[in-house]
């Protein structure tokens, strides 16, 4: 009951000051903590419109979703900027946004438009996928995992770490991952198969930076031990990009086989009830320019959804697009997330 009341009071302060910030000549983006954008980007629609933004970071995408809504009837801000497909039926099931058909969204492939009502509008994508360490696979004279099924096999014993789902974005992105493999009923499902990955010696660990940082055996890493780990098929540049010093090759790769990866797609919406829906509009739309799709791959290390984008030099060299990833329908998703999380806990954590 204590943390409910303190929630409610986080929400009410955060309300409280969204809606003084709040006015004609401003636009309250609601985001996840990874938010990030080129200043030099923002202060052009501001120069461009004469509308200031302000970024309103409220954690995780998950959380950011469980807050717009609970204050649904005095939204946060005007745009959520952040909900992927692994929550987008959460939200839209919500009614906490107001359509905008953007027409931008002409140069945005379709497969990336899950919401026919144009409630939301995509504007990045990445796909969750294994990263290993070069080193270790070419020093041993291993063959990289060519399907989800090899890591079960002895040969990659006791090499992979994975995020818990329940608490882990790429976790639950890679549980998804396995239930489109493997299906969640049957003789051999998504359960059976992480029966195979415990009895294999996989690793769960909570969190993205305590597997990636903690646990990966990437160069650099004092006390990682395992040379595969559950991150994104962007990781690579960033790898290479923050590496200090910097090394003449990529140290880390992407694996991107047929099924191997989960593809997250992230939306921004105008919020129901949003002091400056005009604004939040135009945000939206801004997000689907040029200046903005080219500004986020070294930013948030997503792909733009714009198609013809030019991406930077280090993506084209080092980051890949999986050709065949997973998919698992969102509204399967939000009707069988929870059930699925738990049946995993009690194989994984028993």
């Amino acid at each position: 009951m204590k943390r409910f009341i303190v929630s409610l009071t986080l929400l009410f302060i955060l309300s409280t000051m969204s809606v003084i910030a709040q006015d004609a000549e401003t636009v309250v983006v609601v985001t996840h903590d990874s938010f990030a954008v080129s200043e030099a980007v923002l202060e052009m629609f501001e120069e461009e419109t004469g509308i200031a933004v302000e970024i309103l970071r409220a954690g995780d995408a998950g959380q950011v979703v469980n807050q717009s809504i609970l204050s649904k009837n005095n939204p946060l801000g005007d745009v959520l900027f952040g909900v992927d497909n692994t929550f987008l039926s959460r939200a839209l099931n919500a009614d906490i946004f107001v359509p905008h058909a953007s027409t931008a969204l002409e140069s945005v492939a379709e497969e990336f438009v899950l919401d026919d009502e144009n409630r939301v509008t995509p504007i990045d994508y990445g796909d969750v996928c294994l990263n290993y360490d070069i080193a270790y696979f070419e020093e041993n004279d291993l063959a990289l995992p060519e399907s989800l099924s090899d890591l079960a096999e002895t040969e990659y014993a006791d090499l992979l770490v994975v995020q818990n789902p329940a608490t882990s974005s790429p976790g639950l992105a890679f549980m998804l991952a396995t239930v489109a493999e493997f299906g969640a009923e049957g003789d051999y499902t998504f359960l059976d198969y992480w029966a195979d990955l415990r009895d294999n010696g996989v690793l769960v660990v909570d969190g993205w930076t305590e597997a990636y940082y903690g646990e990966f055996s990437a160069p650099g890493r004092d006390t990682g031990t395992h040379s595969l780990v559950v991150s994104y098929a962007s990781s690579p540049p960033v790898e290479f990009l923050f590496s200090d010093p910097q090394p003449e090759d990529a140290v880390t790769g992407a694996i991107v086989g047929d099924n191997m990866c989960f593809r997250q797609i992230e939306f921004a919406g105008v919020l129901d009830g949003a002091n400056n829906p005009e604004g939040a509009k135009m945000f939206i739309d801004f997000m689907l320019s040029d200046t903005f799709q080219e500004d986020m791959p070294l930013n948030m290390f997503v792909f733009p959804v714009v198609e013809d984008t030019e991406l930077p030099e280090l993506f084209v060299e080092y980051a890949q697009i999986a050709e065949n990833p997973a998919t698992v329908d969102y509204a399967l998703i939000e009707e069988n997330r929870e059930e699925w999380i738990q049946s995993w806990a009690e194989v994984m954590l028993r």
